[in-house]
């Protein structure tokens, strides 16, 4: 089983619908070559620095995640008052696994978007998501690839936004955050990232 495809191979015109980035041919290609990647991805692993900002309040959470067929688990290690707790995320059945510690942040939109759900926003994102602006950044021998994921029915800025900074070189998440009608409500910093290969031997 592969977590992160969430949808069949594309066709030549999948791609087109799921790809209006403003960038040239270079970075049509990279955009498709990124997706490709992600959605083959037999899981992942990693560490994030998550920051989710409520306007009068902030929560900062450090996270160890692995993605492995349809599970995804969270575990927090940071602030120590909550580490240890354990999100399991499989479809769309989220579970809180703890002892004594209790998290209950709210959600940070009308759909519901939490810190928890942030990390597989961002996977599904880079497998299938609708790429609306993609350019390269960074210095020269530290290139990043930023894209832009949003709700191709909404106009920029509006509903759920998901922005993803690449690794030039590997392919792998350096960054992400995800804004609610242009307030960024979530920052992830990825420490440590890697993808497992999926059933075809590429990721």
């Amino acid at each position: 089983m592969r977590v992160l495809r969430l949808c069949a191979p594309m066709t030549a015109l999948c791609l087109l619908l799921l790809c209006s980035c403003g960038g040239g041919a270079e970075e049509l290609q990279q955009v498709q070559l990124l997706r490709e990647r992600y959605a083959a991805a037999a899981g992942c692993a990693g560490t994030a620095e998550v920051t989710a900002d409520y306007g009068q309040r902030v929560y900062e959470f450090t996270l160890d995640f692995a993605a492995q067929g349809e599970e995804l688990t969270l575990t927090l290690t940071a602030p120590e008052e909550v580490a240890g707790i354990t999100a399991r995320v499989s479809g769309e059945q989220t579970s809180l696994e703890y002892d004594g510690a209790i998290l209950d942040t709210g959600a940070l939109s009308p759909d519901g978007l939490s810190p928890v759900s942030a990390v597989p926003l961002l996977l599904r994102s880079a497998a299938e998501g609708f790429s609306d602006r993609c350019v390269w950044e960074g210095e020269k021998d530290a290139p990043e690839f930023h894209v832009t994921y949003r709700d191709p029915e909404r106009s920029p800025g509006e509903g759920t936004e998901v922005d993803l900074w690449f690794a030039g070189d590997t392919g792998d998440l350096l960054r992400g955050e995800v804004s609610v009608d242009g307030y960024r409500v979530i920052l992830c910093e990825f420490t440590a990232f890697s993808l497992t290969r999926g059933e075809d031997g590429q990721t």
